[in-house]
C-alpha cells in the first residue's frame, strides 16, 4: 500500500445540473479520483447515478472513476457499471450471496475491486477475501446521505485493519468515507487510511475553492 494520501471527492456533493463541468473542475483542481455513490433506494434510503450518468462522464476524465455500488443483488449491475467506465468497483458484503462470486465478477470485468465495510460492519465479515481484493472502503456514516457527521467509533476498525494488513504485507488501500473535513482528515490518516472521500468538505468550504481544500485534505 502507497503511503501517498489521494483525495476521491464525492460527486453527491456537486451541483448535478451541470455535473459534467463539476467533474472537469475536480480534474483540473488535483482530485486522484473522482467517487461515485451509487444508490438503489433498496439497500440504502436513497437513489443516485445510474450507469448512463457514467457513461456520459467518462469521455470528460481520465481520472479514476471509484465506483462505489450501494445496491442489493450487486452482482446483475457489476458489468453495466465495468461497461459505462468504473475504473474501482466497491461493494458491500451484505449485498450479495456470495463475496468470492462477486470478486471474480469485478475481476472478470478488469476492475480493481473494492469491499465497503458500514460502521456498525465487522472486518471479519471481509477478512478471508484481502488477499484478493484492491481496496476497503470504511464507511464513517451510515450510507445513503452526503453531509451527516462523522462517526468516530469507525478509527479503531480503521486501526485494527491497518494492523491485519500490514502482518499479512498485502498491498490494499483503506478508503475512508463519510463527514471527512479538515480536522477528522488528520486522525483518519493516523488510523490508516490513504484515500479520504469528501464531498461537502471540497464543495462548500472557502466559497467553493476546489483545489484549495483538496490540498488542505491531502497536506492536514
Amino acid at each position: 500500500m502507497t503511503n501517498s494520501i489521494k483525495i476521491s471527492p464525492s460527486i453527491l456533493s456537486a451541483d448535478f445540473s451541470k455535473l459534467g463541468s463539476e467533474v472537469i473542475s475536480l480534474e483540473r483542481a488535483g482530485a486522484d479520483y473522482i467517487h461515485i455513490d451509487v444508490m438503489d433506494g433498496h439497500f440504502v434510503p436513497n437513489l443516485t447515478i445510474g450507469p448512463e450518468v457514467i457513461k456520459k462522464l467518462r469521455p470528460l476524465t481520465e481520472k479514476t472513476f471509484d465506483v462505489h455500488l450501494m445496491i442489493s443483488p450487486v452482482d446483475k449491475f457489476i458489468k453495466d457499471y465495468a461497461k459505462a467506465g468504473a475504473d474501482i468497483i466497491t461493494f458491500h458484503p451484505e449485498a450479495t450471496e456470495d463475496s468470492a462470486k462477486t470478486i471474480e465478477l469485478i475481476k472478470k470485468e478488469n476492475k480493481k475491486v473494492g469491499i465497503s465495510l458500514k460502521p456498525k460492519s465487522k472486518i471479519e465479515l471481509i477478512e478471508k477475501h484481502l488477499h484478493n481484493i484492491d481496496l476497503v472502503l470504511i464507511m464513517s456514516v451510515e450510507p445513503g446521505f452526503g453531509g451527516q457527521k462523522f462517526m468516530p467509533e469507525v478509527l479503531e476498525k480503521t486501526k485494527a485493519l491497518k494492523d491485519i494488513i500490514d502482518k499479512k504485507k498485502l498491498k490494499i488501500d483503506i478508503e475512508i468515507d463519510g463527514g471527512i473535513n479538515f480536522e477528522n482528515c488528520i486522525l483518519a490518516k493516523k488510523a490508516g487510511a490513504n484515500i479520504l472521500v469528501s464531498g461537502s468538505t471540497i464543495f462548500k468550504e472557502n466559497k467553493g475553492d476546489l483545489k484549495k481544500n483538496i490540498e488542505i485534505l491531502r497536506k492536514n
